[in-house]
């Protein structure tokens, strides 16, 4: 399989029992032979996993080992009990490979509420140092352990060479499926380059490209208390000091890895039958793009009509209108999968059937919306909203 891996790190997933079935692999770790540098991009919600506010406060920063995630129990909204458990995990993983504590990261997903069965998770990352492998495989098993509602793995990875010659591996894995939206969702990302930075540099380069793809995504618009985006660049092919070429063209890389893994969580959606990709132009700057991208995305009558095929164009334009951002309605337009459907604030003349048809044959639909207020423009991706998901979400805990 030709899936390069970054030298010098090492992975491995095991179950050790969180997870109501005992046959899936729930407790992870990710190794890095080399101290890294480390940088993050947390959760925007009040209400913050303990995880978070202890990665939070180690990262950016340098000397960074492993990072040791769970999946079953978020530990969130679990007192001081949960912090004192998060940082335990770190410190048994941290420990398991002959490192100090300060140089672990934590990842924790799953129901709120629930304090971590302690005994269990120590009991997995022993397992789990004992299965450490460089492969693909065990980096495979170290995704699956991140999975909860997930269907599909999420998995990328790319090279890039340096002006010397030197050849730069990147790999990313994810996993979310709901409780998605910006700025970021329950998704826990873990992104590895064995280039290297310092963190200054690599928090200004996951910021950039998490504010262009992991944040221009959403299923029904909830925030999370678990998001957790966590970047480690660990030298391993060096070279210390990289020159403007080759900075740019790492944070490139870094950037087309997270424009390939973040439409794979809405795409992955709990019970969804569409992907889709909103395209806005021509506001008056991003930011008021984003407004009306993310108020199409999260509206549940656009979502309904894609589920059921039907080319209601008239809820996306209504929902363009509620996002706060003024525009001239009469100089809006809108293409849905390449089919022109409203031009200049006027309704068009369109096969009802042919437009049903590409929405209800394709996994993926697109809206093109066209504004005369400026240069600002941006991608954004959402789901369909199924009687599956509310299914889904309706017994999630019970």
């Amino acid at each position: 399989m030709n899936f390069p891996l970054p030298k010098g790190y090492r992975f491995a997933g095991v179950c050790c029992g969180i997870k109501p079935s005992v046959k899936k692999l729930d407790v992870g770790l990710i190794v890095s032979d080399l101290p890294a540098t480390a940088a993050g991009v947390y959760t925007q919600n009040l209400v913050c996993g303990a995880p978070v506010q202890l990665d939070r406060r180690r990262t950016p920063g340098r000397g960074f080992r492993v990072i040791v995630t769970d999946s079953g129990v978020a530990n969130a909204c679990t007192g001081a009990e949960g912090l004192r458990n998060a940082e335990k995990m770190g410190d048994l993983a941290a420990d398991a490979i002959g490192t100090e504590g300060k140089s672990a990261l934590v990842l924790s997903t799953g129901v709120i509420g629930v304090q971590l069965p302690m005994d269990r998770v120590e009991a997995g990352i022993k397992n789990a140092v004992s299965q450490l492998s460089d492969t693909y495989e065990a980096f495979e098993n170290a995704e699956i352990a991140m999975m909860t509602t997930d269907t599909v793995k999420k998995m990328v990875s790319r090279t890039v060479p340096l002006q010397d010659g030197t050849v730069v591996t990147f790999a990313g894995m994810c996993k979310g499926a709901a409780m998605i939206g910006p700025n970021l969702a329950t998704m826990l990302v873990v992104l590895l380059t064995d280039v290297s930075l310092n963190p200054e540099t690599a928090q200004s380069m996951l910021k950039a490209a998490v504010d262009e793809t992991f944040n221009c995504i959403s299923v029904e618009g909830h925030t999370s208390t678990s998001d957790t985006v966590l970047f480690l660049a660990n030298g391993a092919v060096g070279p210390q000091n990289l020159c403007p070429e080759d900075e740019k063209a790492v944070g490139k890389t870094l950037l087309e890895l997270c424009q390939e893994l973040a439409p794979m969580i809405p795409n992955d959606g709990e019970g969804i039958t569409h992907l889709i990709t909103i395209d806005v132009n021509g506001c008056p700057d991003r930011a008021s793009a984003k407004k009306i991208a993310q108020t199409i995305a999260n509206d549940a009558l656009v979502k309904t009509a894609i589920c059921g095929a039907d080319p209601n164009w008239g809820r996306i334009i209504s929902a363009s209108g509620r996002a706060g951002v003024p525009f001239d309605p009469m100089k809006v337009s809108l293409r849905v999968n390449g089919y022109d459907l409203y031009r200049d604030g006027t309704p068009l003349d369109f096969d009802r059937e042919a437009v049903s048809e590409s929405i209800r044959d394709n996994r993926e639909t697109r809206f093109e919306l066209f504004f005369k207020e400026g240069n600002g423009s941006i991608r954004f991706w959402t789901s369909d909203l199924t009687t599956e998901y509310v299914h889904l979400n309706a017994d999630y805990t019970t």
